[in-house]
């Protein structure tokens, strides 16, 4: 046998998430005979995953077309779209049920375990990345990745550690996660790869003056929210908070809109129809079909639509309808202000908090320059990257993890594939 077939490949694989385990295990288990080492700067492994979903951890999406689940990336859908097709939510679902975890769906599509406990998906990344081999290193963070050539003429990288050591790997692959910070990238800057600033996604909107400042906690199944004069908008439910608004309906809108808010700096005029099954000519009627059904209710204790009783009790006010007034005695100038609250309330905007603990980043490697096969730089061979340091970034509901385990799953098989070519 030659001798140098006794040299184990080593790699390594840049950050504790969910994309860093799911790549570490894929290469490990795939080629037992190299040396998978992770890295994870802080003392903390997968929290993230930890926080996810409220501590249920939401795994991924209820939608097995890959096409559709493509279509919930404001940025990386288009190259998700074929990925999705090597390894999509199917074959995520399937892989914990591999390994004993089951999963479930929602009536929203959120898939979560069985248990209902983050906890479960950590024990089963921890426990699969132990069998096969993967060297778990805590507190090690990576300042810079060096290419060079080995004395065998084959490409090898030089890791300068965080605790001033080096480390010599034939493969890496980044899983450093999003950041806030643009000087952040500035290390895969060096290594020629352009980034797409970093800016927020999945945020709730701060509405200072908000007339509904006091219904904190009410919310409806169904609202339209849509930003003044662009062609953002997003339906769903939405959530009403002490500090504005929150719920699918905002947080999807704020992915989709997350270079636009940045460049307005949060402020803006959102608008807010609460019945977005109605046309403004048929709520007319709808209202003037009520009016004449019921002219001896009062119309601020008379909740329509199936909006909740306080909702609809501060519409009237916003409408300037005295609490004792019947449809009977309403005037036309009031039933137009309860249609304008009713189907475009308007709520000034300015600021945004983020959502939960869940940080989400817009930007990150500009995928022109990723194989989206392989996730190997196109610049850089032997370089990989997964997950959110990527300029990939999706809606709430399971999408940002199952962008993890996708490009995670195809980058630790292609490493591996590629392991062969190095003997």
């Amino acid at each position: 046998m030659h001798p140098e077939s006794q040299i184990k490949s080593r790699i390594v694989v840049i950050g504790g998430g969910a994309a860093g385990f799911f790549g570490a295990i894929a290469c490990a288990e795939k080629a037992p005979e190299a040396e998978v080492i992770l890295l994870e700067k802080s003392t903390k492994l997968l929290s993230k995953v930890r926080v996810s979903g409220g501590g249920r951890c939401n795994v991924t999406h209820h939608c097995f077309v890959p096409s559709q689940f493509a279509q919930n990336y404001p940025r990386g859908g288009k190259q998700l779209k074929e990925a999705f097709k090597l390894f999509g939510a199917a074959e995520t679902v399937a892989w914990f049920e591999q390994r004993g975890v089951k999963l479930k769906a929602e009536a929203d599509g959120r898939m979560f375990p069985v248990t209902d406990n983050s906890e479960t998906i950590i024990d089963c990344l921890l426990k699969a990345a132990r069998q096969a081999g993967v060297q778990i290193k805590t507190g090690v963070g990576v300042n810079r990745i060096q290419p060079e050539k080995a004395a065998s003429g084959s490409q090898q990288f030089i890791l300068s550690l965080s605790n001033n050591s080096t480390l010599v790997a034939d493969k890496v692959l980044v899983c450093a996660g999003g950041n806030p910070k643009s000087e952040n990238y500035n290390w895969l800057r060096e290594l020629g790869h352009a980034i797409q600033e970093p800016v927020p996604s999945l945020f709730t909107f701060n509405v200072p003056a908000s007339p509904f400042k006091e219904l904190q906690g009410i919310s409806v199944p169904r609202a339209k929210v849509r930003i003044a004069g662009q062609k953002l908008e997003n339906e769903g439910p939405l959530l009403i908070t002490h500090w504005g608004y929150s719920g699918p309906a905002v947080l999807k809108l704020s992915a989709w809109g997350a270079r636009s808010f940045h460049d307005q700096q949060y402020t803006f005029t959102a608008l807010i129809n609460w019945i977005p099954d109605f046309t403004e000519e048929a709520l007319r009627a709808e209202l003037q079909q009520y009016r004449q059904a019921h002219p001896r209710k009062v119309v601020s204790t008379n909740p329509l639509f199936g909006l909740p009783q306080r909702l609809w009790r501060s519409m009237t006010l916003l409408a300037d309808i005295n609490e004792e007034v019947k449809w009977a005695d309403l005037p036309a100038k009031n039933t137009n202000k309860l249609l304008e609250a009713l189907i475009r309330a308007q709520v000034e905007v300015k600021g945004k908090t983020t959502f939960k603990e869940e940080f989400v980043t817009c930007g990150g490697v500009d995928l022109s320059s990723v194989n989206m096969r392989t996730l190997e730089s196109k610049l850089v061979p032997g370089l990989y990257f997964a997950g959110e340091v990527l300029d990939i970034d999706g809606v709430t509901g399971g999408f940002n993890f199952q962008a993890a385990w996708t490009t995670a799953y195809l980058a630790g098989n292609a490493m591996a594939a590629s392991l062969v070519n190095l003997k």
